[in-house]
């Protein structure tokens, strides 16, 4: 989902970033849900952030195929990055590779509405890290509208997507499986780093993160707990527009590092989680 970006300070950035959406009120419901398998034409009741009225055409080059497989992405591009603190009393990380999917990365412009299907691919992209099986924009359009989660007309628009669209799709097209958390508050998030911690420990994979007030969807990719009371969470923002040299040049302007659990949400923001594990 795409939305205000993340509240903490960072290195000034190169494009625009995606425009706030109107919050949505959320009605009472249990903090976490389990495995999501849903048959194609049930709509899941997680909160979701409304979809754009404007939309507009979407432009696609002509490679824009079923699946990309001739990308030249970066691998594992939080490698290399120092710890947030000495010492820290747990450390988890995400097993296995992943892909840095991001803002025009296929030669699509998809500056301010495409932040989710970016994560999207990221995680489709692991366990191996390979593009070979990575749905292409088109592709996952063409799969939600197919499923009957999205009206007709959702293909070609500009609408988002957020973590309950990226849980239908890991399972129709990679056979991973998404499980869903929803977290009514922000400051809510507190209250599941044991379950982040529990999944990198476990050997999941990257974590999709978006909201309302705070709509831009984003990967997690760890969780370090100080040895003080300062936790931290590694944060992979799909929002970088242009071709990144290498990881170096991501990391030191912000677009992968870790960020302080208690400031990096917005507290007036609800969250969807979507963890990725495999089948």
């Amino acid at each position: 989902m795409s939305g205000t970006e993340l509240p903490s300070p960072r290195i000034r950035r190169k494009q625009v970033l995606d425009p706030p959406k109107a919050p949505i009120s959320v009605s009472t419901c249990p903090s976490c849900f389990g495995l999501v398998r849903v048959p194609r034409f049930r709509a899941l009741t997680l909160p979701t952030a409304s979809s754009r009225k404007d939309r507009e055409p979407v432009i696609r080059p002509a490679s824009a195929d079923t699946f990309l497989s001739a990308l030249e992405l970066l691998k594992d591009v939080h490698l290399g990055l120092a710890l947030p603190c000495h010492g820290p009393a747990r450390l988890a990380l995400l097993s296995g590779h992943y892909l840095y999917y991001h803002y025009g990365c296929d030669g699509l412009d998809d500056r301010g509405w495409g932040c989710g299907y970016r994560t999207l691919q990221t995680l489709c992209s692991w366990p191996e890290g390979q593009s070979s099986s990575v749905p292409g924009l088109a592709a996952i359009q063409a799969a939600l509208e197919d499923m009957g989660d999205k009206p007709p007309g959702f293909r070609d628009s500009r609408d988002w997507i957020g973590c309950v669209e990226a849980s239908l799709c890991l399972e129709h097209f990679g056979g991973l499986q998404g499980r869903l958390c929803h977290v009514p508050r922000g400051a809510g998030l507190l209250g599941e780093l044991e379950r982040l911690y529990s999944h990198f420990m476990e050997g999941g994979g990257p974590v999709m993160v978006g909201g309302d007030a705070d709509a831009q969807s984003k990967a997690l990719l760890g969780i370090c707990e100080g040895p003080g009371p300062e936790t931290y969470i590694l944060i992979l923002d799909p929002h970088y527009w242009g071709t990144p040299k290498n990881s170096s040049e991501l990391q030191a302007a912000g677009w992968v590092g870790w960020q302080k659990v208690s400031s990096v949400f917005d507290s007036n923001s609800f969250y969807n989680l979507c963890l990725t594990r495999r089948t």
